[in-house]
């Protein structure tokens, strides 16, 4: 069976029309694009990517999912995912998997599957979001790494609220250990990644598996949620953000937490663990204009000071969302392949006590 996915055939001309302008105004010189929409400096002294700022301009005059109901906004943001995704050819093998308890994955395999495998959770606040709006990014891990991708398909709120996602993650886990040996890969070679909400899920589910016979080798945590509880000065300073606004936060935050939960729960907000050794190394990709930069950039310091291997790797002149984006920006386009890359040398080394990066 072949993985769910929105193709080219299946948009209005108009929608066709819009994608094909993106496109081109992606592909004009970095200095007409300057004219256009005059790219933005953040505190620490990055300035955005002109295509994205001129992206970000556009996004500025369209509708915000925010007002909507959860299904709209789903109906609505899958459109625009799909639209501004690259067209990524197809895996040797795209199959759906059915792991029990309603949760579904996509298997994505080139034939490689002794370089591990990536079990990988969706970005889109635990309310919007989908394996098939994902498509893109889970084929260029697979064929980028080698490696069999395992795209989850977990339960939204606020139809399943907290801890839905974390319970759905756990059933992933045990269903990619038992098959993995099927498969023709090592459960002991399986990456835990995740973007956004995503990265939240994974950095849970790390946590949750620590006192496990097997464990996994690695933690790739993108763009992360990691603490509801704390303030911190990447809100604020980016809270306008048309990527990723502080409206829409607070819309996700109040449609996944029921009323009266602990933003404390470790579950939550996984910074919020009272320990975190012996946790698994950990890539932090982190984006200069995204208001959960400092997010990240805390948890990758307290992983740090916990004695866990930790590596950031930073693109500076990006926004929230990035992977999104590989159709209608360049470089986002790049920063994505750059990040493959990146989880496939981690896989290069597994075998290898990894080197602490000093988180900066």
């Amino acid at each position: 069976m072949t993985t769910p996915s929105t193709s080219i055939e299946q948009f209005t001309v108009g929608q066709r029309l819009q994608r094909a302008l993106l496109v081109f105004l992606s592909r004009l010189p970095a200095w007409f694009q300057r004219l256009l929409a005059r790219p933005a400096t953040n505190a620490a002294g990055d300035t955005m990517a002109p295509d994205v700022a001129l992206l970000m301009k556009l996004a500025e005059s369209g509708p915000d999912y925010s007002d909507l109901s959860p299904l709209e906004a789903r109906a609505m943001t899958e459109r625009d995912l799909a639209l501004f995704a690259s067209r990524i050819a197809p895996c040797a093998i795209e199959e759906e998997l059915d792991a029990g308890a309603g949760v579904l994955l996509t298997r994505y395999s080139n034939g490689t599957p002794e370089r591990g495998l990536v079990l990988f959770f969706h970005g889109g606040g635990f309310v919007i979001g989908s394996r098939a709006s994902y498509t893109a990014p889970a084929r260029m891990l697979a064929h980028g790494t080698g490696a069999d991708v395992l795209s989850v398909e977990y339960r939204l709120a606020p139809e399943h609220p907290f801890p839905a996602a974390q319970d759905d993650a756990l059933t992933a886990w045990r269903y990619v250990t038992e098959h993995a040996t099927a498969w023709g890969a090592d459960p002991r070679r399986i990456v835990v990644a995740g973007e956004s909400a995503g990265g939240n899920i994974a950095a849970v589910l790390c946590q949750q598996l620590r006192d496990q016979t097997v464990q996994p080798v690695l933690q790739v945590l993108i763009q992360p949620v990691t603490d509801l509880v704390d303030h911190r000065p990447s809100q604020d300073e980016f809270a306008e953000s048309p990527a990723l606004s502080a409206k829409q936060v607070a819309w996700f935050v109040e449609n996944y937490l029921p009323v009266g939960t602990d933003a404390s729960d470790p579950r939550v907000s996984p910074y919020r663990a009272a320990c975190l050794d012996g946790l698994p190394p950990a890539i932090l990709n982190l984006a200069g204009f995204d208001p959960l930069h400092d997010d990240g950039h805390a948890y990758a310091t307290a992983l740090l000071e916990a004695g866990v291997p930790a590596q950031v790797d930073r693109e500076a002149g990006l926004v929230h969302g990035y992977l999104s984006y590989t159709a209608v920006s360049p470089s986002c386009r790049k920063a994505t392949e750059r990040l493959v890359a990146s989880l496939s040398a981690a896989l290069d080394r597994a075998d290898h006590t990894p080197t602490i990066t000093k988180a900066s």
